[in-house]
Order: C-alpha cells, then structure tokens, then sequence
C-alpha cells in the first residue's frame, strides 16, 4: 500500500488552496467611505447594517460587487468588451479573494409593456415547447404560442445560395410562419381609444397652438412639418375639412420637404401610439404620464379578451386548458395542474416546468400569476422573482448579493426568506445582505456594522463581529438592535370615514371597509394579500388623496436634491433678483454652466473598452458654474457655496437675515423632518442611498396639497433609529388634520397606529377578505390572525 500521502507536506497543514477563505477589503473610499478595511469569511451569511447613507451600498455593491463584474468582463476580448458597459476600477487600494458576484436588487423589473411574469422567468417559454408538442389541434412551433412573434405570410421567389455560387430558386405561395400575437391589439392585451378634445383645441389654429399633446410646439420644427405638410396654420382645426381632420389625425408616413430637407409627416394618433403608447404608463415622464392617463382610455381587447393571444393560439388545448388558461391560474394552481400531467415524451420539460413553478411557491409568490406585467411587480416582488433562478442553480462557491430583501415582506414571510438565504449558503455560497430587520440581522454568521452617521458623518466600520458581539457593542444598530415598540395607551378618534364598498381588484373579494379618517391607519397583511389593490382600486384616484408609492426616483447625475424638490427654482430667482440677472445664469444646465465641462463639474475621457476616466474640471474646479456667475452672491454667498451646503445650513441660512426665502425654508424644513439634515444640497441622486432616495421622495410628496396622504411602505431601506423619526413626521402630519394611510409590514408601525385593517388571511385567492379592524391593542389581544400573533410577540405580549 502507497504511503505517499502520509509523508504529503500538505497534508498535516491542509491543502494551500483551503487557505483563500476570506474577501480581504483594504482602503475603501468609494462615495463616503473613509478607508474602510474589513475582512468578509467565504462560504458564511454576512450582514451589513448601519444607518441608512452609512455607506454600506458603497461597500458592498460600488466596491466588492462592481469589481468582481469588472473584472469578469475583462475576461472577455476587447471586441465584446466594446458592446458591454464600461465599469471603472472602485475606489480602494486593495481587494482579494473576490469570486463572481450575483446581484439580486431592489430595481423594478423593465417597464416594458410586454413584458409578463411568465417571459421573465423563463415560464412561458416551457409552456409554449409544451402546447407545441401536446397541444390538440396542433398548430405550430413554440413561437405559434407567443404573444410577442405575429403571424407572417409570404409569397415570392426566395434564393438560396449554393456551393461554386450556384443560386437555386423557388417559388414560394402563401408560406405562413406563425406567430401568437393578437393581431387586433398587437398583443398587447388592451385597445386605447382617443379622447379628441384632449388632443387639440379646436378653436385655435395650429398657428395660435392648439394642439395639447406635450412637446408639440409650433415655435420648432413641428410648426414647420405641419406648415410643409400643406396645412394652414392660421386656420382654427373646426373649421377643417373630413379630408383635413384625416390627415392631421390618422395620415400615414409621408416623405415631404422641408426647406429643402426630406421630413416624414405621420398623422397624431399614430405618432402618439409608436412614441408614448409603446412604453410602459409607469415608466414615463410625470407630465407625459398625465397626458396619457387624460387623453386615452384603454380597455380589454374585444378580440382576445385582454390574453393578447390569437384565436388559434387560444384554440390549442392539452386537457381542456389552453395556454392563456394556464397563465391567468394563480401559479400554486398551476404547480398542482402541472404535477397532475404525466407525459412520458415530455418528461425533462415538465420536471423543469415543475421546479420553476414550486420555486415561486417556496419563495412566497405562488399567489402571482404568469400573465402579471412585469411593471406592476413591487420592488420586493421583483427581487424575489429575480431570486427564483438562483435557487435550483448549480453554481457554487458564488457571491451572492442582496439588498434587503425583507421589503414587502410581512414577518410571517421573513422567516421564509431566510431559510432560502441559509439554503444558498449551505450549497457553499458566500452571501452578504445589505439589511435593517432584527429578523434577519439575527441569522447572520458575520456583521459589519458602518456608522456612526449617515453621509460625511458615516463611512466607517464601527463593528464587525457575531449577532451578541452587536447587541453588546452600544453602536446606533446595537442599541436599536431589540427595541420593542409599545402599542399606545390612547389612540385618536375619527374624525370622518372613506367608505369602501364592493372592492373587487384582483383578489379582493367583494370588500367592504370603511377607512377612518383624521387618524393614522395602517394597512397589514401578507405579501399577496390585497393591500395594494384595496388602495389603487378603491382609494387612489379620489379627490384630495395623495399616494406615495414605492417607485424608485430616477436621476441622472446632473440630478441633485435640489432640483429633484424644485428648490433650486426660489434660490435661482432669489440670485437672480438681488443682482438684476436672468435666472437661467444660476442653473448648471443652462446658460450658467462651466463651457468646459458643461456644468457636470467633471470631465470624463473616453478610452474605448478601457474604464472612462472621471477627473475634475480644471476649468471650474467642480464648481460646474462659469467665473462670471460666481461673482454674484446672495447673503455673501455665491451659487457653488449654497449648493454645497447640507440641508441644515441650508436651512439657517435661508430662514432669517438678507437670504431669507421662505419658499426654500419650507421645502428645507420637509427635508430635515425626514431626517436628510445632512445631505448636501448639490449631491448627485446617482450617489444616493435606497433608503435617501425613499426619504427624498417623501419630503417631495408631502409638499403637495391633500387632505389624505396614502404611504406605501415608507420604512424601506431605513434604519432601525430612523423608523423613530418618520413615526414622528406621520404623527405631525395626523396632528395637523390630515388623514393618514400606511401600508406597512414593520411592527413598530402598526404598534403605533390609530387604527389597523389586517387583509388575508393568506395570499392570492387564499386572500383578499379584511381579517380585522381595531386598533392595535385590540388585534394584540385577539391575536386571531397572523399579523395579531407577530405583532404580539414583537411588543412582548
């Protein structure tokens, strides 16, 4: 017998490859870090907490996540380099053991209309092989079954080319390549009809402006297209003729010149439909979506009843059920549907078919069905169904990366969650969770706990160690760590009630509520289980209502909390009237802006597959403004001084003495109230935090007129000390006689609310009933549901 391995040097000590268990961070500086160094074990379920801003995204997505992409795509030759996006190296001196990272995040799935549960998770794809091979009759191929391919027909001579350049001929008749698009509404499911008199103004001519379709200004070249197009631009639109009115609303594209340059005209309503109808309506500028929401009604098609499927898609069945059947199921349905068909000939499609649809069950989405738009999936929902191709995944030995994946999650449904975070773990994966539930902080092998503040005052590892080592540590996350939120002693009195009656939204079964007004509801229940129906199909839409959903705000970098609140605009004019100049001169993107850089503040070079270089404008040192402008001053301050101001000095500067604005007081004073003291008024959007973003937002939102404000989840992405501050706002806001609305998983939230109506008791059709209504000491006390057991169990009952 060998001995060999006895006398193996490696083997007293472990092979060296055993050695590479740690993700070595040194000297992180990306966006507020201040040269974090920290040590992350492989094959372990770290947690990253701290304030929200502390600068915990900045390590784990704009540092460990984004080089490990970068240099992935390094890999790659410079010619498919050249199609990929550009990431630049992070900032930070040293990072090893890195392996490939997966992120799973919060970002909505695209808005693309088209885009269904069932196409982005693969679903439908299985299903179509299905029916095209079990499918009676049979119609065609998989794409016969999609609703995205039309059916095409074709006749002619078609050529095919041959060895030595021979081409061999044919002639072809009637080749039918088929496709499962509704030919009526493209496949889009639902028709739009026009409202007219939204379009135009029919006593002006288009001359005066009488079309009110946004961008249409006759000042441009559409006043130009128009006037080439032969009509006349003096004459009011009633007085048009049949041909005329034609011609402005429905003329197809037709080439025409213009002042000697070749233009096509298209007639409004088909122009209308390729610019505006083709993009999903909650993806779209606010301006746009108003119009659209104004001037258009969409209705179910009457020729594939809303399932965007032709007729002989539909008319292909495999044991009574067609495809369109199949995908308006609630998928746990169709789970039990799918395992009750045994088909030997089809046996590795349906085994796939199969675990997809168990892994929405397991993940707490079983309630979804196939034909969902992807675009009305919450940020939770979508991170889960991003989740789902992970989980049955071979891969190991893989960074996973998830950011907070609690939200939209009831605490039922966390308990779930992190089970399906340990189940990756133990396959050999290194995952790192970017959260601020105590529920899932407790699981966690590792945590790095950044601090102490948020923004310039964070940036820093104030702990790193087990779940008792935090609690121990007397950090911000520490401290808060098993806070225990008390259900109040008194609780207010309605004032009125919004009565609802009949609520039949998706899942909801016919219900009738009535919603105290005057005081702070709150809205629970499971994922899945009616909450946001209850309130877009009954609440929303109604006079003096204002809905504050959990859409991310979007921005670019030339974005900035000042111009995303519309505070800039009384600075601007302030500047502007106490030096006698035109407003325009204090705005970077406009005539204010450093010629160099175009008021960025940076300049960026551009070297081909290679990262482009970001370096400071030399022009304008960053400032973004010309030298000219910054001579002018407000209060002894010039532009650049006040937009690198925080909120908080923003606030005193502008609240008393020669810079007094009140209208920049004001919307300073929303900032502050939600805890963004600190952000700097000229800070990109790009560089802020999910739980900033959120707040950003709700200062912005809170600014608008209404009697009743209605938050859909306004705790995400804030930490455990900010949740304290917001429940302060809500309260200032009920004591200043508004009505407030809150859908919230978060026990601190329902402790302290006036009034719960708890929707279940389970998800989908298992849903959609009101389980309870009282106040909260009450739903304690019976703790007759799911949301009553936890919410007993968290304030210690």
């Amino acid at each position: 017998m060998s001995t060999a391995t006895s006398t193996d040097p490696l083997s007293a000590a472990g092979h060296a490859a055993d050695s590479h268990d740690l993700i070595r961070v040194h000297g992180a500086r990306e966006n507020n870090l201040k040269d974090v160094s920290v040590e992350i074990p492989k094959r372990r379920l770290t947690v990253f907490t701290g304030v929200s801003g502390s600068g915990k995204s900045s390590l784990v997505f704009g540092t460990i996540a984004a080089e490990s992409q970068r240099l992935i795509n390094e890999t790659y030759s410079a010619f498919v380099q050249g199609f990929m996006p550009t990431l630049a190296r992070p900032e930070v001196d040293l990072l090893e053991g890195l392996t490939t990272a997966i992120i799973v995040d919060q970002e909505r799935m695209g808005a693309n209309p088209r885009s269904t549960v069932g196409t982005a998770t693969d679903a439908n794809a299985m299903l179509r092989i299905l029916f095209s091979r079990l499918g009676t009759p049979h119609i065609g191929p998989p794409t016969a079954f999609s609703f995205n391919v039309p059916t095409r027909k074709a006749s002619g001579v078609m050529s095919t080319e041959k060895a030595g350049g021979r081409v061999e001929k044919a002639v072809v008749r009637d080749v039918v390549y088929m496709g499962g698009m509704c030919p009526r509404c493209e496949g889009m499911g639902s028709v739009s009809d026009f409202d007219l008199a939204a379009l135009y103004d029919e006593t002006k001519s288009l001359g005066e402006g009488a079309l009110t379709v946004p961008g249409y200004s006759m000042d441009g070249w559409y006043g130009r297209i128009f006037s080439g197009a032969g009509f006349d631009m003096d004459k009011p639109i009633a007085e048009y003729s049949k041909k005329e009115m034609h011609d402005l609303l429905y003329k197809e594209p037709t080439k025409i010149k213009v002042e000697g340059i070749n233009l096509t005209y298209e007639g409004l309503i088909p122009k209308i439909q390729k610019s505006m109808l083709s993009k999903d309506v909650d993806a779209m500028q606010p301006h746009i979506r108003a119009f659209v929401e104004r001037a258009i009604t969409f209705q179910p098609c009457p020729e594939c009843d809303g399932t965007r499927l032709s007729a002989e898609a539909r008319s292909s069945r495999i044991r009574g059920e067609n495809i369109a059947d199949l995908c308006a199921m609630q998928i746990s349905d169709l789970a039990a549907w799918v395992r009750a068909l045994d088909e030997p000939s089809v046996a590795p499609l349906l085994a796939g078919l199969r675990h997809l649809l168990d892994s929405f069950t397991e993940i707490g989405l079983g309630y979804l069905s196939l034909d969902r738009p992807a675009g009305t999936l919450s940020g939770g929902e979508a991170q889960r169904t991003k989740m789902i191709r992970h989980l049955g995944s071979s891969l190991t030995d893989v960074t996973y990366v998830f950011d907070e994946p609690s939200i939209g999650l009831h605490p039922h449904d966390i308990q779930r969650m992190n089970g399906l975070l340990l189940q990756l773990r133990d396959k050999g994966n290194t995952v790192l969770v970017v959260e601020h539930k105590p529920e899932m902080i407790a699981i966690a092998d590792h945590v790095v706990d950044l601090g102490p503040g948020a923004g310039t005052g964070g940036g820093e590892v104030v702990f790193e160690g087990t779940v008792e080592g935090l609690r121990a540590s007397g950090t911000a996350t520490g401290r808060h760590l098993d806070d225990r939120a008390r259900v109040k002693d008194a609780v207010r009195t309605p004032s009125g009630a919004l009565e609802v009656r009949g609520a039949s939204t998706h899942n909801l079964r016919d219900v009738d509520v009535d919603v105290p007004l005057g005081v702070l509801c709150v809205l629970t229940g499971v994922a899945g289980s009616g909450k946001s129906s209850l309130v877009n199909g009954s609440i929303a839409g109604r006079d003096g209502v204002v809905v504050i959903d959990q859409g991310a705000i979007r921005g670019s970098r030339r974005s900035n909390p000042a111009t995303y609140t519309g505070l800039l605009e009384p600075i601007r004019k302030a500047f502007a009237k106490a030096n006698g100049v035109k407003p325009a001169l204090f705005s970077s993107n406009s005539e204010g802006a450093c010629p160099t850089c175009n008021g960025a503040g940076v300049v960026f070079t551009d070297l081909g597959v290679m990262a482009t270089v970001e370096s400071p404008c030399e022009e304008c040192e960053g400032k973004r403004f010309q030298p000219a402008v910054l001579e002018y001053r407000l209060g002894g301050r010039d532009i650049s001084e006040v937009l690198a101001m925080s909120v908080t000095q923003a606030q005193e500067f502008f609240g008393d003495g020669e810079a007094r604005i009140p209208a920049a007081h004001t919307i300073l004073s929303r900032l502050a109230d939600v805890g963004l003291g600190y952000l700097s008024l000229g800070q990109p959007l790009t560089t802020l935090s999910g739980g900033e973003r959120q707040r950003l937002k709700l200062a912005t939102q809170l600014g608008e007129s209404g009697e009743v404000y209605v938050l859909d989840e306004p705790t995400t992405g804030l930490h455990l000390a900010d949740v304290e501050n917001l429940l302060g706002l809500l309260d200032r806001l009920v004591d200043s006689g508004r009505s407030v609305i809150v859908i919230e998983h978060h026990q601190a939230v329902m402790a302290h609310a006036d009034w719960v109506i708890d929707l279940g008791p389970g998800a989908g059709h298992d849903g959609g009933r009101v389980v309870f209504e009282g106040t909260p000491a009450d739903l304690v006390a019976a703790r007759s549901t799911t949301t009553g057991e936890h919410l007993a169990a968290y304030v210690g009952a």
